[in-house]
């Protein structure tokens, strides 16, 4: 069974940090790996993806203050700093059998999903 496990979420003050990790198991080959949040009542968005060479992207809302990177264990993180009360959600991974991240902001484009992490910035 594939599974992707996300963990780091937790609580933080306005200009705090924290960092995410997605833990793939029983999937293989290339694959783009991204984050999405869903914060109540809003629409699920992309924050960030990398691709199977390691190349990032990330959504405009990030504004510099994330980064995302793959280890040698090929467990992708989510290093996110100055966060701020709009960074308030639920964090999801997700991945698709690719090499690269077009449509990365699409959730079609995603075979699996993490159960999610939550992620709570206090003002």
């Amino acid at each position: 069974q594939v599974t992707l496990v996300e963990s780091g979420g937790g609580s933080v003050q306005a200009g705090g940090s924290l960092r995410l990790s997605c833990a793939p198991a029983n999937i293989y080959g290339s694959l783009c790996v991204a984050w999405f949040r869903q914060a109540p009542e809003k629409e699920r968005e992309g924050v960030a993806a990398i691709d199977a060479s390691g190349s990032p992207t990330y959504a405009d809302s990030t504004e510099a203050r994330f980064t995302i990177s793959k280890d040698s264990t090929k467990v992708v993180h989510l290093q996110m700093n100055g966060l701020k009360s709009e960074d308030t959600g639920m964090y999801y991974c997700a991945a698709a059998p690719r090499s690269d991240c077009d449509m990365w902001q699409l959730r079609d484009t995603y075979r699996y999903w993490g159960r999610g992490t939550q992620v709570t910035v206090s003002p």
